[in-house]
Formats: C-alpha cells, sequence, structure tokens
C-alpha cells in the first residue's frame, strides 16, 4: 500500500515538474493558409471581435481563418463569417503572424491518434511569467472563477486592496469530499474570514449518511468514507507575506466543536487508524505557491501547503489549451501529518472541458469529471469518489 501511494507522490511530482519547466521552441516555419487561431492572446481575439461589431468579445472564441483562395478571403468567428478586409490592416497583419496555428489541412497518418497531440504542444508557451495581479500580495485574491467544489476562492475587489473571497470545500478539496463553506474580507494582503457547514455538498445530511439512509441524498457517498473532511464554525485569519504573492500564513480557530453524537457516528467509518477529518480545536496552515501562466493559461499555480495537518502537493491551471480545446487542470496529492485519527493519502484530480455550451457561455462555464484515487475499505488503493465538478467564470480574465 505504501509503496503504491509513495509511486503516486512520485509521479505526481514529475507531473508538476513537466507543468512548471519551460521546453524548447517549437516554432514552424511552414506556410499555413487555413487554420484555427489558438486562444492564445485574449487582446488580440477581442479586437478582432470588436472590429466586426461583435459585442460582448469572447476571448476564448473560436476563431478560424481561411486565406486559400486571393479572391475570397475570410475570418470565421463562431460561426459567423466575415471578409478578411473588413479588419484593418494592423489587424490582419497580426493575424496572418499570429504563430500559434491549427493547420486544418494538415494530412494525418494512423498514428496521428497517438502523435498530433504531442506535437501541437506549444512548447514556448508551456510556462510564462504571471499577470501583475497574480503577484502582488495585497491583490493575488482577485480570481473570477468559482468552482463548485474545493480549488482557489473566487475573489473580487470592493475598492483597491480591499476585497471579498468565498468558496466551498476547503481549498484542495475534490467533489464531495468537504462540506466546508467560507467567506473572507481581504484588506492590504490580511483576511479574515469564517467557516461553516453545508452537508448537502458532501452528497448527504450529516444524520442521513451515518444512520444508513438509502435515499438519494446518500447514494452520492455510498461506500468508504474514511476520506471525506468534515468542517465545524470556525474564524481564519491569514496574512500573504508582502514580498509577493507566493507565501501566506493562516490561523484556524474553532468556535463550535461537534457534539460528541455527531462525531461518534462519524468515527464508525474509522478503520486501521485512519478516519473522517474533524475540524477541532486550532491550526497554523501555510502555503507556499508559485504564481504562472502555461499553455496559454489565464491563470495557474503550482503550491505545496499544509492545511490543517495534512500536507498538500498540487497543481492548478484554468483555461489551458491545447490542440484548439480550452480546459481547467487540477491535481492534488494529500499525505497526513499526523496519524490517530486523520485521513488516509490520497489523491485528487480533475479536468473541466470549456466550449460545452453556446453563446456567451461558451467561455464561462467548463464541467468534467473529478476523482479522488486513495485507501479503499478494503485496505487497497481504488477509487473513493469519481463525480463531476463545474467551474464558472464571473469576469474577465486577469
Amino acid at each position: 500500500m505504501y509503496k503504491t501511494l509513495k509511486f503516486t507522490a512520485v509521479i505526481s511530482f514529475l507531473l508538476l515538474c513537466v507543468l512548471s519547466s519551460p521546453a524548447q521552441d517549437d516554432f514552424e516555419d511552414e506556410v499555413v493558409r487555413y487554420y484555427q487561431m489558438e486562444t492564445m492572446d485574449d487582446s488580440l481575439f477581442i479586437r478582432i471581435q470588436e472590429e466586426v461589431k461583435i459585442d460582448p468579445p469572447n476571448p476564448k472564441a473560436e476563431i478560424v481563418v481561411d486565406l486559400r483562395d486571393p479572391q475570397n478571403q475570410t475570418v470565421t468567428i463562431q460561426g459567423t463569417v466575415f471578409p478578411f478586409l473588413a479588419f484593418s490592416p494592423e489587424t490582419r497583419a497580426r493575424i496572418m503572424t499570429f504563430p500559434f496555428k491549427l493547420n486544418l489541412e494538415e494530412q494525418t497518418t494512423y498514428t496521428s491518434v497517438f502523435t498530433r497531440v504531442i506535437k501541437k504542444i506549444r512548447f514556448r508557451r508551456l510556462v510564462e511569467p504571471p499577470s501583475k495581479s497574480q503577484i502582488l500580495a495585497t491583490r493575488g485574491y482577485v480570481n473570477p472563477y468559482f468552482q463548485l467544489y474545493g480549488g482557489e476562492r473566487m475573489g473580487f475587489a470592493i475598492k483597491r486592496d480591499i476585497g471579498i473571497t468565498v468558496g466551498t470545500g476547503t481549498p484542495y478539496s475534490g467533489a464531495l469530499e468537504s462540506d466546508q463553506v467560507e467567506i473572507n474580507l481581504h484588506a492590504l494582503g490580511a483576511r479574515v474570514g469564517l467557516i461553516t457547514a453545508a452537508s448537502f455538498l458532501v452528497g448527504k445530511t450529516l444524520n442521513q449518511s451515518l444512520q444508513g439512509d438509502t435515499s438519494s441524498t446518500f447514494v452520492l457517498n455510498r461506500g468508504n468514507r474514511m476520506h471525506l473532511h468534515y468542517a465545524t464554525s470556525a474564524l481564519q485569519v491569514g496574512y500573504v507575506i508582502p514580498l509577493g504573492n507566493f507565501f501566506e500564513v493562516v490561523y484556524q480557530q474553532v468556535l463550535e466543536e461537534m457534539s460528541p453524537t455527531d462525531r461518534g457516528f462519524i468515527m464508525q467509518d474509522s478503520a486501521d487508524g485512519y478516519a473522517p477529518k474533524i475540524m477541532s480545536g486550532s491550526y497554523f496552515n501555510w502555503e507556499f505557491r508559485y504564481p504562472m501562466r502555461n499553455q496559454g493559461s489565464t491563470r495557474a499555480k503550482a503550491y505545496l501547503a499544509s492545511y490543517q495537518n495534512e500536507l498538500h502537493l498540487g497543481y492548478t491551471g484554468r483555461e489551458l489549451v491545447l490542440v484548439g480545446s480550452n480546459f481547467d487542470f487540477r491535481f492534488d496529492f494529500m499525505y497526513p501529518q499526523k496519524r490517530n485519527p486523520e485521513r488516509p493519502p490520497q489523491l485528487a484530480m480533475e479536468v473541466m472541458v470549456q466550449k460545452i455550451a453556446e453563446g456567451w457561455a461558451s467561455s464561462v462555464i467548463s464541467l468534467g469529471p473529478s476523482i479522488i484515487v486513495g485507501r479503499n475499505e478494503r485496505g487497497k488503493l481504488g477509487v473513493n469518489t469519481l463525480f463531476f465538478n463545474l467551474r464558472v467564470k464571473l469576469g474577465s480574465s486577469l
């Protein structure tokens, strides 16, 4: 069991290195006249749409350029065809010299199904510097993405360096893993917030799940529940060290402990020294993170963190671009720093695909599978949760 978990940790670390390390340039000099523009430049995509009066412009719109016929050159935006001459000379030049093109005339072979994706990875855009807002200690919390289960908190500024963040689950939990809900007030790099529990986030109410109710609210979490995280009412205070948005410390104090009756029911799910996580007492948490933009993403980071006596190593990226597709990707490897009682180690991963809806929702909604792998009820490595996660973009890219 532990050998398998160590192997999983090594794979997670290697994946993190690949996502965080630059690679060689892949510039190709071939002339491409019929192509799809990969969504690697939000400002250019917005400019193209503004010149033909598309309102509001979609920075992740599908744009296909056809320059094969000199007498009938066109640009197709989300299915609508526009003459190439409808754009200004400067914009036409940028469209023609755009470096990230998907060649729609490319010849395919029997091996293309295995090799095309690798060939089309844009190594020049694998890792880029973060946006200015990502590296400011006082503004790093501003984030237009709200996720249904876990992940970074959605945040917005009220005035200058004062703002609010909200989120469900813990910053590191996957789907149906934690019933935590939090809201925070940020000011000049510091934050104060409240945490509470919403049991529907783990697919059930406490009494229904623990007393064996087989109603539909319980079906989502039938079986192994050692991996669950139960929140209680708590206060948290945090501060981002003012040398850049790369190190944050947070102190959490539980205000109301879980009742002995509910705690006793939860501990019935214990096995071999492991048990569900229940917030209790106080915690000193920290996160070391490296904000970045990679593979055309609008927001991404790699991190190492300690959260409620659990160590986390992971990566999260928003709106990554690969072969014309836009998606969010996140993985988190958790290992308990203390044992009795603590949850077993686990790996949470999810991929949420964009452009599943039409119109304005094309770049707003992402949906995809969320999986948690760890120790199952038989003491072996297995899938504890297989569900979906949803992300909604509530503002423009940073």
